[in-house]
């Protein structure tokens, strides 16, 4: 019966699918709780800088810093696009390059170049076969980031920016909203919106000292600023990794139900083809029977 020997060559393929799937989504349940509590962690940290930078900045309104001043003329607008190492992660990565698809061709229509830094295979990937320009870039950045890897390729646009290179930069990820919902973001990152550095009157009590400056308050808000941006992306990169790992357990556990549901299919067909078959012999052998006895 070579029909039946095939559906269960089939059913052997999808009950070994089955079992990798189940795996992957174990180990992305675990992944994703760790990935959410260092998402979380890293939020109090941005949160300091700010009201710190945006207490010193009130205290020398003279002062502005070139991170909140608007570029020039170069016609050339920075992205910093974060995404994943890895696949098999359901629409993540292509929702949120489709929104930065759209932003950049929105960009090149008003006659503004592109310039990237990619942060994740998948979008260098993305960026290359785009023809975008890629300045920096940094992958396989494992399941926990280190800020010391983003620096680099980070402070490559930062200082393009300062230098009147590039005239605005956005920053491109994946929030984590809850588990089954992640949300893509494009959102300006350069130059800073005093929205950004906005205090509530709570912050502005908790947070409302004199300082001491060490060389002088320009130097200390810049510096300031520069760990605030940088927190800022490494936010991102923790959100987006926290959204990966959420978006991957969903996908195979999809893919784990779907190859359940497939097997019961398929042996539904084997045991209809195997009853067919006993039906065949049995009527061969009453008509053989009565073909003898007549």
């Amino acid at each position: 019966m070579a029909v039946g020997k095939e559906i269960r060559g089939k059913i052997k393929s999808f009950e070994n699918t089955k079992k990798i799937t189940k795996a992957m989504e174990m180990v992305s349940a675990s992944k994703m709780r760790k990935a959410q509590d260092r998402m979380r962690a890293a939020r109090p940290y941005a949160d300091k800088i700010r009201n710190i930078t945006a207490n010193l900045s009130g205290a020398n309104p003279e002062y502005k810093s070139p991170f909140m001043k608007k570029g020039g003329n170069a016609k050339v607008t920075g992205f910093i696009v974060v995404s994943t190492d890895k696949g098999l992660c359901g629409g993540l990565n292509t929702n949120m390059l489709r929104a930065v698809s759209n932003r950049m061709r929105d960009l090149q229509a008003e006659g503004q170049s592109v310039e990237a830094v990619a942060i994740g295979n998948k979008g260098l990937g993305f960026l290359n076969r785009l023809g975008a320009k890629v300045v920096s870039q940094v992958t396989q950045l494992g399941d926990a980031p280190q800020l010391e890897k983003l620096i680099g390729p980070v402070k490559t646009m930062l200082d393009a920016f300062v230098d009147g290179k590039v005239d605005s930069v956005y920053l491109c990820y994946t929030k984590f909203i809850n588990t089954m919902r992640q949300e893509p973001m494009v959102e300006q990152l350069l130059p800073l919106s005093a929205e950004r550095l906005q205090q509530t009157e709570a912050e502005k009590a908790q947070y409302g000292w004199d300082y001491l400056y060490e060389p002088d308050a320009p130097t200390v808000i810049e510096e300031l600023l520069r760990r605030y941006i940088e927190a800022l992306v490494y936010q991102a990169v923790a959100e987006n990794m926290a959204s990966e790992q959420s978006a991957r357990m969903v996908a195979m556990k999809a893919a784990t139900d779907n190859a359940g549901n497939l097997i019961a299919e398929l042996k539904l067909v084997y045991n209809k083809t195997r009853q067919a078959a006993i039906t065949k012999e049995l009527s061969e052998i009453v008509g053989g029977a009565a073909a003898i006895e007549g």
